[in-house]
């Protein structure tokens, strides 16, 4: 029974390991280049992140930065997939419980309705915020055209790349589209 109680043990950590996996920041800093002038592929950029629902929050002209935010919420089918993962690991771990001090009586298997509850309030509290977007105008007297610093998660990068690269003529080293994370 020892060898059952260690691997509920473990599917604990695991579930505890996914979590953190899923609210996770991907943060990533990305180069594009376009052939455009600078003031057309800033304009085009802002324009498709504001019909993203992203709002403009200000900048540093100095710097030659643009920063954008926006909130992001928690995936409502994973907060459920996450809440019958914790329910059944804590069920579990009631039943093993049990097995291992039958004199503790059935109150064990009450953690199915402890964690499964608690998974998905971890999920949905750690999964929603405010993310910020960040576009630096690189100047390079040797290069015609407007190159682009971004600084976004990863998955709005992806976007960003995948539906401007032939309007805005954009183009990247192509690590986000290769990566298989």
């Amino acid at each position: 029974m020892s060898s059952v109680l260690l691997l509920t043990i473990l599917l604990a950590i695991g579930l505890v390991f996914f979590l953190r996996a899923a609210s996770k920041d991907r943060t990533t800093v990305l180069d594009i280049h376009s052939p455009l002038p600078p003031l057309d592929v800033l304009d085009g950029i802002s324009s498709w992140l504001e019909e993203r629902g992203w709002k403009g929050d200000g900048g540093d002209a100095d710097r030659q930065v643009l920063r954008f935010s926006g909130s992001v919420a928690s995936s409502k089918p994973l907060a459920i997939l996450l809440i019958c993962l914790g329910g059944l690991g804590s069920g579990c771990l009631g039943l093993v419980l049990r097995q291992l001090y039958p004199t503790i009586g059935w109150w064990p298997l009450l953690l199915a309705l402890l964690g499964g509850p608690l998974a998905g309030f971890v999920y949905r509290r750690r999964a929603a915020r405010i993310e910020t977007l960040e576009l630096r105008l690189i100047s390079s007297a040797q290069v015609n055209g407007s190159t682009l610093r971004l600084r976004a998660h990863r998955d709005e990068l992806i976007a960003m790349e995948q539906e401007l690269a032939k309007s805005l003529q954009l183009s990247s080293d192509g690590s986000l589209l290769s990566s298989p994370i």
